[in-house]
């Protein structure tokens, strides 16, 4: 298995954008309309991951830089953004290592807290982020305010 950086704008990175959005029409009835532009997750503004196994993608992450936009954000944030894996892939640990690598990168570009909105349909991934250090936060985002928004937040 192997980690690789990709536009967000690839094809593969927009194939598996395509399946993560049919999953959450089917947890919440609508997929995520967070605006987002490729050149929010070009280095040293963010970075975009595909995991691939012989070629397959399998799994997606990528953080990108937040400020005080007045959507609750503070000075220093990465925001995670896309974290997937498809159904087939689960239980590997591919999206730990994404998040870890997603960490390491944020750090390294001067980043000082990672922070992520997930929903209230999204156990497993409100599950890993609280077994990584994350801890929930006021809400922040496109999402903070609707009742199933989950935020949460680790300091890097």
């Amino acid at each position: 298995m192997e980690i690789r950086p990709v536009r967000y704008d690839h094809p593969d990175a927009v194939r598996l954008d395509e399946e993560v959005q049919q999953e959450y029409v089917l947890r919440y009835g609508d997929g995520d309309l967070t605006p987002l532009d490729p050149h929010m997750f070009t280095p040293p503004n963010g970075i975009y991951l595909i995991a691939y196994e012989s070629g397959r993608p399998l799994a997606t992450g990528g953080w990108r830089v937040q400020e005080d936009t007045g959507e609750g954000y503070a000075p220093g944030d990465a925001e995670i953004k896309r974290m997937f894996v498809i159904p087939e892939a689960r239980g590997r640990g591919l999206a730990r290592r994404i998040l870890a690598t997603l960490e390491a990168d944020a750090r390294a570009a001067g980043r000082t807290r990672m922070v992520l909105e997930t929903g209230s349909e999204q156990p497993e991934a409100i599950a890993l982020y609280a077994s990584s250090g994350y801890a929930m936060v006021r809400k922040f985002g496109y999402y903070r305010g609707y009742e199933s928004s989950r935020c949460m937040a680790k300091t890097l």
